[in-house]
């Protein structure tokens, strides 16, 4: 029996005593509230909705585009089929970077509009002011190091990150920087298992992997990715529990067919 399961509610307290006892933290991305309704009925431990709902939602290339609106009305939409998961929201790309006055005010709209639990933000020594600054208005930081998506640009590929000792020597300081600042949590995304091993072990706040092997204190995947709804990612650490894609186009040919054939509706489906 997980100690997580008869919990009424995830809080940031409940995450850090699972590290400390050894029990895997499960997270999965939600956009919306039949999706979030499942997972949360489920007992996924947290929520994250993320600024991949540029991609999955909207059809954008990149998370860039996502406005603080659009993260709000998903935000929002999750926080009302949610009794039990923490849930995490992304602070969207061009809202916290460079002034920790804009930071604040965007990460306090996330908190009053959509009723979220937390929220999560990319980057390390160059975000401290503004994870300072939002912490200091009581408002609970998840970090995310590593790949960082909203950063494409700059690096120009999303490939894995951190395997020269100069930029893993950064992430381990960066890690240290978030947890000192007060992050109760952080995000490791496609670096070494080993790397991954090694900053879960020298920080006492829990780290949720993707594409970070298994020492990590839990694991995240895109729920869309590992429901087999979106097609076209297939990463290394993607592990698929469904092909819900081949699914749902087989249930809609059949009702096409049925309604060319005029099978649907049927006495019994008729007043």
């Amino acid at each position: 029996m997980h100690a997580s399961k008869n919990i009424p509610k995830i809080t940031t307290h409940v995450l850090q005593e699972m590290k400390l006892k050894g029990e895997k933290i499960a997270m999965l991305t939600a956009y919306d509230y039949s999706m979030a309704k499942i997972i949360d009925e489920s007992g996924i431990d947290v929520i994250l909705v993320g600024d991949s709902a540029s991609n999955v939602m909207a059809g954008h290339k990149t998370t860039l585009p996502i406005t603080l609106n659009e993260m709000i009305y998903h935000a929002s939409s999750v926080m009302r089929a949610v009794t039990r998961a923490l849930v995490v929201v992304d602070m969207p790309f061009g809202t916290y970077q460079g002034n920790s006055k804009e930071a604040l005010l965007s990460a306090i709209r996330i908190m009053k509009e959509s009723g979220a639990n937390a929220i999560k933000m990319e980057g390390g020594e160059e975000i401290v002011e503004s994870i300072d600054r939002i912490l200091s208005a009581g408002i609970p930081i998840i970090g995310h190091l590593g790949l960082t998506p909203q950063s494409i640009n700059k690096f120009g590929t999303y490939g894995v990150r951190a395997t020269e000792e100069k930029e893993a020597e950064k992430l381990r300081r960066d890690a240290k920087i978030l947890e000192e600042a007060g992050c109760f949590g952080l995000v490791l995304e496609k670096i070494p298992a080993t790397l991954a091993a090694e900053v879960t072990q020298s920080i006492s706040i829990p780290t949720i992997g993707i594409g970070a092997g298994p020492s990590v204190d839990g694991q995240v995947l895109v729920l869309h990715d590992m429901l087999g709804i979106n097609q076209s990612f297939s990463p290394r650490f993607l592990r698929r529990y469904h092909n819900l894609y081949d699914e749902i186009r087989g249930s809609v040919f059949s009702y096409i067919n049925d309604v060319k054939t005029a099978s649907f509706p049927n006495d019994k489906e008729k007043y």
